[in-house]
């Protein structure tokens, strides 16, 4: 492991946030230049958005192979959480740019069948070697544990209750609206009880509107340490994922792996199309509710609470499928196929 100096500043404040993106681009651009040999394989991933364009001209100059890992797709994680509007002048450049990036690697990893779409429709007639490796589940460190063992639970009281977790990002591409609204319409189920672990741009938004709708079935805590995801993933009945309909292809929840090592079924709220839809239904591991219909995810909560037997089996297969079908050793397997298969090609 290699480190790269950077500014650290206040990251709350946008422009001090864009300087650390800058001056952390910066500094692995001068590192890879130097440090790259002709031949060499560079795998870069999208964040921050400015390093693929960086890294990309450094393997040009120094003639190595390079490969880009699409977590995020730019400007459409913009656009989709209303950040900028499709029509701007500078995300139309920032997608002619994206398009000319993505020919400049001689391959491209994405996360889900929905990414990859995506990336083919803006490449269009360019044909760019694309494979699809998802993010990794974290089987060793995640475990099943029952509920009434669950150490969060029972220090928040909560053992008794259906819970409802949503636990990471609580974001501008979460739609956490609808999540609200579900949860004010299930106000009054005093066995089902949702809990929020997390941070994000939405945080205090869903403060206030706990306060001002005096919602008592919601539990809202900070975000916990990465080395407790044992405790808080199993602290519940059902996992949430949730992305605006516009995310879909531009981003896939790494959440749900880990939630399917803890062996929880899960609610998808999503666009149709996405990756997780498509996880779920393959694998009878939950369900998937279309984004901004919270009618039809208190349905879906509901239907979830009234078959504990149905839960039990969607536990036993959403572990099955984690171990079988996402382990870290099977998706650092598939990168080192990909590699060889450049080293000899």
């Amino acid at each position: 492991v290699r480190r790269c100096s950077s500014t650290r500043f206040n990251k709350n404040i946008l422009i001090l946030r864009l300087i650390n993106l800058l001056t952390i681009t910066i500094s692995i651009f001068f590192h890879t230049f130097f440090t790259v040999r002709k031949h060499d394989i560079v795998l870069v991933v999208t964040t921050p958005p400015l390093l693929p364009f960086f890294i990309s001209f450094a393997c040009y100059m120094r003639g190595a192979k390079c490969i880009l890992r699409i977590d995020d797709i730019y400007p459409d994680t913009l656009i989709a959480t209303g950040l900028f509007s499709k029509e701007n002048i500078f995300m139309k450049f920032f997608s002619y740019m994206n398009k000319i990036l993505y020919q400049s690697f001689d391959y491209i990893v994405v996360l889900g069948r929905d990414m990859e779409h995506l990336v083919k429709k803006k490449l269009g007639s360019a044909r760019q070697q694309i494979t699809i490796i998802p993010n990794w589940a974290d089987i060793d460190l995640i475990k099943p544990v029952p509920k009434e063992e669950n150490n969060l639970l029972n220090e928040l009281g909560l053992n008794n209750k259906f819970i409802i977790n949503l636990a990471g990002n609580m974001g501008l591409a979460q739609g956490i609206e609808n999540l609200l609204k579900a949860v004010e319409i299930l106000k009054d189920e005093d066995d089902i009880h949702f809990l929020f672990i997390g941070s994000g741009a939405k945080k205090k938004w869903i403060e206030k509107e706990i306060n001002a709708k005096g919602l008592k079935n919601i539990t809202l805590i900070d975000q916990l340490p990465r080395s407790e995801q044992q405790n808080f993933l199993n602290a519940c009945d059902i996992g949430l994922i949730t992305l605006l309909p516009g995310m879909t292809g531009a981003g896939v929840p790494s959440r749900l792996y880990n939630i399917m090592s803890a062996g929880k079924p899960i609610i998808a709220i999503t666009g149709h199309g996405s990756e997780a839809e498509f996880v779920i239904r393959e694998e009878g591991i939950g369900w998937f509710v279309e984004a901004g219909k919270p009618k039809v995810l208190v349905d879906a909560i509901l239907e979830a609470q009234s078959n504990p037997e149905k839960l039990l089996t969607m536990e036993a297969k959403a572990r099955l499928v984690a171990e079988q079908k996402y382990s870290r050793e099977k998706i650092v397997n598939e990168y080192c196929k990909l590699i060889n298969k450049m080293l000899y090609s």
